[in-house]
């Protein structure tokens, strides 16, 4: 396994990195990860992402008994933390499950095929790479200079969606992590005029596939930094030319100033997603607002401060309907 990383960071990992960061930089990335970590700070860390990666699949139930999830491999920093983590749990698991690794070679120009096959090859994992050519198609339907990201994912899912009925996968395992989930939500509500996000576990809509994102509760600063410490040949995903989402670009970048002003802010906001209250929105196809009705049998509770003395003023009222009550007294002091 040494050889193997020594002989890969040689021959691609230093140049694809320099490529990779100054072409498509992430906004949380600071260049001093790249340095090893001192080992009691990388064990912080990766015990950290193992916690944070085994309580969202605790809580979403995400992996079960002798489920064998497909672990979506693109070559980036996230889907190689994804596969490390859960190699890693695997091993300690109070449920017995298989992995596969899968990548889908896209026929991109430049693509450097042999990387995953070697990397896999070392691990020991089952895997299979899915050759499939949707580059041309995506060139031949979207015009130049516009991105290709939106078509390129959605050829990608549905290969893998099927892919997965293939190999037996419960499951399929996606590399998002925290930061994306968020960027996602403002992305939906400012671009697309809907409050949707990237849910840590979805059922597809054909209800054929169950996919997970074991990486929801981490933030991708953490997996930014593990990643460079562990020299994972990355592979970078604008190969086609194609810039990233403009839109997305704008996101991330009102998220960086927030982070900025306050550095939890992206924790609140992922927070409010696991905390909705449908009857404080205002979608009546989550709430039945049209059947609200009143209920005024029994007695009544006091409400707050419902003690304190007050005066009613009326005027054009029905003597029948004025209030009598003798508890209506002149306001002296509100306490």
């Amino acid at each position: 396994m040494a050889a193997l990383k020594s002989a890969v960071k040689r021959e691609f990992v230093a140049a694809e990195y320099t490529f990779l960061y100054n072409a498509r930089p992430s906004p949380l990335f600071d260049l001093r990860v790249m340095s090893s970590l001192p080992k009691l700070e990388f064990n912080k860390l990766q015990k950290r992402l193992r916690r944070h990666t085994g309580q969202a699949i605790e809580d979403y139930k995400m992996i079960e008994e002798g489920d064998r999830i497909m672990v979506c491999l693109s070559g980036g920093k996230d889907s190689y933390t994804m596969l490390d983590i859960l190699m890693n749990l695997q091993k300690s698991a109070p449920v017995k499950f298989e992995l596969v690794a899968v990548n889908m070679d896209q026929k991109q120009p430049g693509y450097p095929e042999h990387i995953l096959p070697a990397y896999l090859d070392a691990l020991g994992i089952e895997y299979y790479i899915v050759n499939k050519d949707t580059y041309s198609i995506v060139k031949q339907k979207i015009p130049e200079g516009k991105t290709t990201c939106g078509l390129c994912s959605r050829l990608r899912r549905g290969t893998l969606y099927a892919f997965a009925e293939e190999i037996g996968a419960a499951k399929i395992a996606l590399g998002h992590h925290k930061d994306d989930i968020v960027q996602t939500l403002f992305l939906n509500m400012f671009y697309g005029s809907r409050l949707s996000g990237m849910p840590p576990k979805l059922l597809s809509d054909d209800k054929r596939n169950i996919i997970i994102r074991p990486l929801a509760y981490c933030r991708e600063s953490d997996i930014e930094a593990f990643s460079a410490h562990k020299e994972f040949p990355i592979i970078p995903c604008n190969l086609c030319g194609s810039q990233e989402n403009l839109q997305r670009q704008n996101i991330r970048k009102m998220l960086m100033d927030w982070e900025k002003a306050d550095g939890s802010r992206i924790e609140k906001i992922f927070s409010s997603m696991q905390n909705i209250a449908p009857s404080q929105m205002a979608d009546p196809n989550l709430f039945d607002f049209a059947s609200l009705t009143i209920d005024r049998t029994g007695e009544r509770k006091e409400y707050e401060f419902g003690d304190s003395s007050q005066t009613i003023d009326a005027g054009g009222v029905p003597a029948s309907l004025s209030p009598t009550r003798s508890d209506f007294i002149e306001l002296t002091q509100l306490n």
